[in-house]
């Protein structure tokens, strides 16, 4: 007998048929003599339609109230499952956010898990019952809050933690983790195992696989995490294996998967005062908004002792920094702030970096060849991001993945 946690994504819960092949999944790892939790996310666009209700009636909205709204979605799908659980004679009860509990901090829409009490959820699943938990939502000094999108993942891999299961499934629309978008590049192919490094960069650049805390979390409590279809049946080694760098295989290829995000805003402060200090105005009130900044550059100075700034936040996050920049413009100095919101960003990533030279120069001369020009680069140890027109972003991607020896045979 194995604790399992399972956790199915929207599309798996968009509507009643598809929720009832979901109970059928779990009612064969019950048949199995398992103890499962199914951590379910709303169905899928609804969350999408709630966020947009918020920002109809406020751009700048409530964020506490944000959450009463979009944890909605996850408390409807929760239900369904266990009626359809029950149903099929597998017996099943749903448990929210609050009743766990999962408690979490007050950064109300992108709240961080403190601790699960799992005491009760311990004693049900000892009878054979299904737990049936709402991703995305926890609870904070008694107010509902949720953890981000895509928090669904980290809601189970925190309970994967929690209750030391002995795997998490994350079930979604694809069978596995590829190179890179197969809808991009057809010749993408499925890796059988990916280091908790790399998916954690190919996460936090725009691979909408699993979400990067989850990934960060499953690598701190050293949870075993499996993606797989909901929609193709698999055994024990479909998918793809979420694991240490040890476990990898010896002979592997040097750059592991190439990823794009679209969902990105460029921002520029003019005739930034080049002094000390100065960078430090622009990025503080943006960390105490909440909000993430990503690439930065930072112009060579100009002969009037001024400099230009630019930088790169969630497409989401693009009125509410402009917002704040414009209430801390007296204390940075600036002259104007431009923003674009045409850009995409590019990234490879590999553990095999660490000890190979020439990844950079390589993506670097394979993008000027097709004439497509770089407008801010970061790296780190494993991966290399560059931004590009948003209008480039699939040639981008076809040409790299070439490059790097990343197509599949056939």
């Amino acid at each position: 007998m194995a604790r399992i946690v399972m956790k199915f994504g929207g599309t798996s819960m968009a509507g009643i048929e598809r929720i009832r092949l979901v109970a059928e999944r779990v009612k064969l790892e019950v048949d199995a003599g398992h103890q499962v939790a199914v951590v379910v996310s709303a169905m899928a666009g609804e969350t999408d339609r709630l966020v947009n209700f918020c920002r109809e009636a406020s751009p700048l909205y409530d964020r506490r109230e944000y959450d009463v709204v979009v944890a909605s979605g996850e408390q409807v799908t929760s239900g369904l499952l266990a009626i359809a659980l029950q149903a099929i004679g597998v017996p099943a009860r749903s448990w929210l956010g609050w009743q766990l509990p999962i408690n979490t901090d007050t950064a109300y829409g992108a709240a961080r898990i403190e601790g699960i009490d799992t005491q009760a959820l311990n004693a049900a699943l000892a009878t054979g019952q299904v737990a049936v938990i709402p991703g995305f939502q926890g609870v904070a000094e008694g107010r509902v809050s949720t953890l981000g999108r895509g928090g669904s993942d980290t809601s189970a891999v925190a309970v994967a933690a929690a209750m030391k299961a002995d795997r998490c499934d994350i079930y979604t629309d694809v069978d596995g983790v590829y190179t890179t978008d197969p809808r991009i590049v057809p010749r993408a192919r499925k890796l059988r195992r990916v280091s908790y490094e790399e998916m954690l960069e190919l996460a936090s650049v725009g691979a909408k696989v699993l979400q990067t805390r989850s990934v960060g979390l499953a690598m701190k409590e050293g949870v075993r995490v499996r993606v797989l279809s909901s929609f193709v049946p698999g055994g024990d080694d479909s998918g793809t294996l979420i694991v240490s760098e040890e476990e990898l295989d010896m002979e592997r290829q040097l750059i592991t998967g190439i990823a794009h995000d679209k969902n990105e805003a460029k921002i520029t402060l003019t005739a930034v005062p080049d002094k000390p200090g100065a960078v430090a105005t622009i990025f503080t009130p943006l960390a105490e908004a909440g909000i993430n900044v990503d690439m930065i550059v930072q112009n060579i100075a100009h002969s009037t002792g001024s400099t230009d700034v630019t930088f790169t936040v969630p497409a989401a996050d693009l009125a509410r920094s402009l917002d704040v920049l414009a209430k801390a413009q007296g204390a940075i100095g600036y002259e104007a702030v431009k923003h674009d919101t045409r850009v995409a960003k590019i990234t490879v990533v590999g553990v095999g970096m660490r000890s190979h030279a020439g990844v950079a120069a390589t993506m670097f001369k394979t993008l000027g060849a097709r004439g497509i020009n770089i407008q801010a680069i970061t790296t780190s140890e494993i991966k290399v991001s560059v931004l590009i027109d948003e209008d480039e972003t699939e040639l981008a991607v076809r040409v790299l993945h070439t490059a790097y020896g990343l197509d599949a045979e056939g």
